[in-house]
């Protein structure tokens, strides 16, 4: 065996192998949906390729089972460990480039995360998404347009993150609404609500896919971000975050999140600065940020 070439396999050995992979690629030829034998061929095709070209151990393959497993066990309705794996790995932000391909000056999509949650409450325009969280006061405001420059009225806009301390509201055990949000934009596609200055924090790492960072030498951390979903009909739905400008994580996200157009300046306010609607912040520091979203016509 040579570095350049791997492990030397005779012609017999390459055949047995070869042998099975057709003996499973031709198990779903009877598949009915061309789609679904497509994905499963696909699967066989590059599993196999992968087993083969690593050789891989039979102690590997049950380490590997393990790991799967235990990334089952953890998961439950408030933490999803499977998510977790594939935006470590990046196939998350893979996905999400091959199906949010670039269309005029559409906003860019990125990573959903394990912590969005159905039925966020409603506020209205200039509410607070804070709630209970804690962190620096920010004031959030942008417009939402289509590709074309026109307004987008009612959009429905989502909008969650973690509080100062680098915990979503969902990884509390008391059951507490914090730091999320839906509202809408109005006639002229605006928007303005209050949030929270983002922070840096780790994905969750007490589990398989934190042991699995730490066994390659990977940091947890995750840039500071706010995260958006924007709906709208005849859209395409849009999922992003922003990130601040000057995080030092910015190059390094855990789950390769960051892309340079949605970094934007967070600027902090010194304190006793008037805030855009009146609102009496008690001679705190706050930050504002502007976003305009542009959302892609549906079906592009």
């Amino acid at each position: 065996m040579s570095p350049e070439t791997g492990p030397e396999i005779s012609a017999e050995q390459r055949e047995r192998e070869e042998s099975l992979v057709r003996a499973v690629l031709d198990s779903f030829d009877g598949t009915e949906s061309p789609r679904l034998k497509q994905l499963v061929q696909g699967v066989v095709t590059h599993l196999h390729a992968f087993l083969r070209d690593v050789r891989l151990t039979e102690e590997e393959w049950r380490q590997g089972i393990d790991f799967l497993t235990a990334v089952g066990h953890i998961t439950d309705e408030r933490r999803q460990e499977f998510i977790l794996l594939s935006d470590t790995l990046g196939a998350s932000m893979q996905t999400i480039a091959i199906n949010n391909e670039a269309y005029a000056d559409a906003t860019e999509a990125t990573v959903f995360g394990p912590f969005f949650v159905e039925d966020a409450p409603r506020i209205d325009l200039g509410g607070d998404i804070a709630g209970p969280a804690n962190g620096q006061p920010c004031w959030v405001e942008g417009t939402v347009r289509d590709t074309d420059g026109k307004p987008v009225a009612g959009a429905r806009i989502e909008v969650w993150e973690a509080d100062e301390d680098g915990f979503y509201d969902v990884q509390y055990d008391d059951d507490r609404v914090a730091g999320r949000a839906h509202l809408f934009s109005d006639d002229a596609g605006a928007f303005h609500f209050w949030a929270i200055t983002p922070t840096p924090y780790p994905i969750p790492h007490d589990g398989p896919v934190g042991r699995m960072l730490e066994a390659t030498g990977r940091s947890p951390m995750r840039a500071s971000h706010l995260h958006f979903m924007v709906s709208a009909p005849e859209s395409r739905t849009l999922v992003t975050h922003i990130f601040v400008r000057g995080d030092e994580l910015l190059e390094r996200d855990s789950v390769f999140g960051v892309k340079d157009s949605l970094v934007k300046d967070f600027v902090e306010q010194p304190a006793g600065t008037p805030t855009p609607d009146g609102r009496d912040l008690g001679g705190s520091t706050w930050s504002r940020v502007a976003f305009d979203i542009v959302l892609a016509p549906d079906g592009v």
